[in-house]
């Protein structure tokens, strides 16, 4: 009877670790980081269809983003669907795009990641020679593969509470893993 004892008591603290393990699981998911499957082709060469990232979601409730940073975030038309960008302006930045490039606060945005002879036009909310000022709160998000992204040049700037974490460790593919840098501007 005694040794039954023992027997039920360690298989309840077996499970009794088990559901912990899965509570701090589920915590570090819920509010720590997430993994994000890539879908669709608007960061490319960078980021491909089905590979998997890693998103830092507290890093942003500690600081604010930086220009270059690839975000995720709540779609603005969609809420149910998250898109993958990268920062380009920041609060008061100006931004224009002229002559297949982007200009912040006056100077040509050197895009190293971007594929060579990428051409970059326009959308609903930023035209070809227009400028606009990036407001309180808010961020200027582009795709790296400009002609088949929807961004910020299309629904405008992007809400800071709208943004789900910052890409930070791409995981699979295997022999793509690795910490995913920022690029560094001259700005």
């Amino acid at each position: 009877m005694n040794l039954m004892k023992r027997l039920v008591a360690g298989i309840f603290d077996f499970l009794q670790g088990i559901v912990v393990f899965l509570a701090l699981l589920v915590m570090v998911y819920l509010f720590v980081m997430s993994p994000q499957e890539i879908n669709g082709a608007s960061m490319e060469p960078n980021f491909h269809n089905g590979e998997f990232i890693l998103t830092n979601k507290i890093e942003y409730k500690l600081r604010n983003p930086k220009r270059g940073e690839v975000v995720i975030f709540k779609s603005p038309k969609n809420k149910e669907i998250d898109y993958i960008k990268r920062i380009i302006g920041l609060l008061g930045d100006t931004v224009k795009l002229y002559k297949n490039a982007l200009y912040v606060n006056g100077q040509k945005l050197d895009e190293p990641y971007l594929s060579p002879g990428i051409y970059i036009f326009g959308g609903s909310y930023l035209a070809e020679g227009y400028e606009v000022t990036v407001a309180p709160g808010l961020y200027f998000v582009a795709g790296d593969n400009r002609p088949h992204s929807s961004d910020s040049r299309e629904f405008g700037p992007i809400a800071k509470e709208d943004f789900i974490g910052h890409a930070i460790l791409r995981y699979w593919p295997v022999t793509n893993m690795g910490l995913l840098t920022t690029p560094k501007y001259s700005l």
